[in-house]
């Protein structure tokens, strides 16, 4: 049985996540692989076999997202795993056959205990358990940014069970909950996501996504526009919050799908505003931004 307290789980709502899960254990030798396959699984379950908000999604609207896991070390007598995980959710845009990633990043203390045929129980007001914790800040996330790029600020409420997670977890002894120990780390992600200082930042995902790439098969002219305009708000958000990684990071995973929005399309003046943005948000991938201006 999972014990979840605070999602009314019923037929009033559909489950919200589309998630493959996969459980990479190349680099361990020498033991039963079975408890990797159960693990899967089990994860899969976890994270699909729910509702996680009283939101109801239909079949087609679940959010597609990633969870691959790669094990490095497992002791198999403590029951004990450490790893990396690398994460993605994308959304479909409208009128086309595109998908577009939404957020995607490595979470490199992907670390835990589970022994084969654990029940993954997870009970957000008596945290004490570092896998459930951890998949049900992803899956809380993964549908709250969702919602921010369908309406302005739309995830709100449910971003904030992820501030929740993360309080929650301070006692935890496990690594990643902790505010000042990374830039990237859960804290960091949700805390930057949420501050006041970042709104920017947040308004940018609906006018990006859905006043821009929603808007491209319509009137691509249009659509480019918007995406100019969301650029500017990710400038304006770097400004607000300069030690925030959420610039950098989503120009990292939306380097080639900018490239291609405005390579060979907008007017130089355009072209020139978004390559200086870029530029200085993220320098490490001027040779790509580059390309804009061709």
């Amino acid at each position: 049985m999972v014990v979840f307290s605070t999602c009314l789980i019923g037929t009033i709502s559909a489950q919200e996540l589309n998630c493959k899960v996969v459980v990479n254990h190349s680099q361990i030798q020498g033991t039963n692989t079975s408890v990797f396959e159960t693990l899967q699984n089990a994860i899969s379950e976890f994270m699909n076999n729910r509702s996680w908000t009283e939101l109801q999604f239909s079949k087609e609207e679940r959010i597609d997202c990633t969870l691959n896991i790669t094990i490095k070390q497992y002791k198999e007598a403590e029951g004990t795993f450490t790893g990396e995980l690398l994460f993605q959710t994308s959304r479909p845009v409208f009128n086309s056959t595109y998908n577009t990633t939404v957020f995607s990043m490595k979470d490199p203390a992907f670390n835990f205990t589970y022994k084969e045929f654990d029940q993954l129980e997870f009970n957000e007001n008596s945290m004490d358990n570092n896998l459930t914790a951890m998949l049900a800040y992803y899956a809380y996330l993964f549908i709250g940014l969702d919602l921010d790029t369908m309406a302005p600020l739309g995830g709100t409420d449910v971003l904030r069970m992820v501030e929740n997670i993360v309080n929650n977890a301070q006692t935890m002894s496990e690594v990643g909950w902790k505010a000042f120990n990374d830039t990237r780390n859960r804290h960091a992600i949700i805390n930057d996501y949420m501050e006041s200082s970042m709104e920017p930042y947040r308004m940018m995902q609906y006018k990006y996504y859905r006043e821009g790439l929603d808007e491209m098969a319509n009137n691509v002219d249009r659509g480019r526009t918007a995406i100019t305009e969301a650029i500017n708000m990710l400038k304006e958000a770097h400004s607000n919050k300069p030690l925030s990684m959420l610039p950098q990071i989503f120009t990292d995973f939306k380097r080639d799908e900018i490239v291609s929005i405005y390579n060979g399309h907008g007017t130089a003046k355009e072209k020139e505003e978004v390559y200086n943005i870029l530029s200085d948000l993220n320098a490490s991938q001027n040779q790509e931004w580059t390309k804009i201006k061709k």
